[in-house]
């Protein structure tokens, strides 16, 4: 490097410099506002409640003197451990365009094929995400993907739902809550007690991972009917600001189950203070617009590379 950076394994006592790099480095605000749960999220070491596998996590920061200018969180991934993920990579706006970047992503790199991995991908490690990939929006990090030899693989989406007054999303699921009603279908908040049921529900008809994600929530709805958990819906797993995942049994799509457990997650995060959320890592578009008048927003370059 032809600049005086050191780069640093990242200790517990550089977190909070990391957190101040990520408030100024990540351009957007709302990435930017919710560093300090970005940064503590991705640090997380598997394995993580109603998850399968492990997730083993390597960390690396930019020091210019005693300031953390740069970082780069990485991990392996849940389901195939042979793929390394770079979670994060942020460098600060003043000290762009030395190659901290470059030499980050490949100390990152070093460090997952240390623990296997034969491939990289640019790609949340999901349970434990931030983004689906990298934001469009954030150029630096396009280029520097594209200049180190990643190819993109695909495109992913967010979808943001406007959660102030007089919006779709909080319109009051009362009238549909009633219809279910008669048709013997119960909708409700979950408990503590009730989270175990709702995470051997998910990981049966979605995937071992999904568990992780409703233990890790903020806040869960479902319904049920004689007993049997038909669909859940969740927030808060990966940020404050995120909803998601949900899912509904395939028995009980038509019943309009999804769109009330959707607007119920919606409307308490309104009430926890936020005026939209996103909603993750989008595939059914039309029923998310439908439901909650949510649109697509942010979209993202999903990358990989072999080692």
């Amino acid at each position: 490097m032809d600049h005086p950076y050191e780069l640093a394994s990242l200790s517990p006592d550089l977190v909070p410099g990391v957190v101040a790099l990520c408030q100024v480095a990540l351009d957007l605000a709302d990435d930017a506002a919710e560093a300090e749960v970005i940064v503590g999220r991705l640090r997380h070491p598997g394995p993580l409640p109603g998850s399968a596998g492990e997730r083993r996590t390597t960390g690396w920061v930019a020091l210019s003197g005693s300031d953390v200018v740069g970082v780069v969180l990485g991990s392996t991934g849940f389901r195939d451990p042979s793929v390394g993920h770079v979670d994060l990579i942020a460098v600060h706006p003043d000290h762009r365009r030395h190659g901290i970047g470059r030499a980050l992503l490949a100390r990152v790199e070093s460090a997952l094929a240390g623990f296997g991995a034969r491939a990289v991908a640019l790609v949340g490690n999901a349970p434990v995400y931030a983004w689906p990939g990298i934001d469009v929006r954030y150029t630096p990090a396009v280029c520097l993907a594209e200049a180190s030899g990643y190819a993109r693989e695909s495109v992913a989406w967010n979808m943001t739902a406007d959660l102030t007054p007089g919006s779709l999303a909080l319109e009051s699921t009362a009238p549909a809550e009633a219809r279910l009603a008669a048709a013997g279908v119960a909708v409700r908040r979950a408990v503590t007690a009730d989270v175990p049921g709702l995470v051997e529900f998910a990981q049966e008809h979605f995937g071992l991972g999904w568990g992780a994600e409703i233990s890790e929530s903020a806040g869960i709805h479902f319904a049920v009917r004689d007993g049997s958990v038909l669909g859940f819906a969740c927030w808060g797993s990966s940020r404050p600001s995120y909803f998601g995942p949900m899912g509904t049994a395939a028995a009980a799509r038509g019943l309009g189950v999804g769109g009330v457990l959707l607007r119920r997650c919606l409307q308490e995060q309104h009430s926890a203070g936020l005026s939209s959320a996103q909603i993750g890592w989008v595939g059914p578009v039309p029923f998310y617009s439908a439901n909650s008048g949510a649109r697509i927003e942010r979209v993202f370059f999903l990358y990989r590379r072999q080692l």
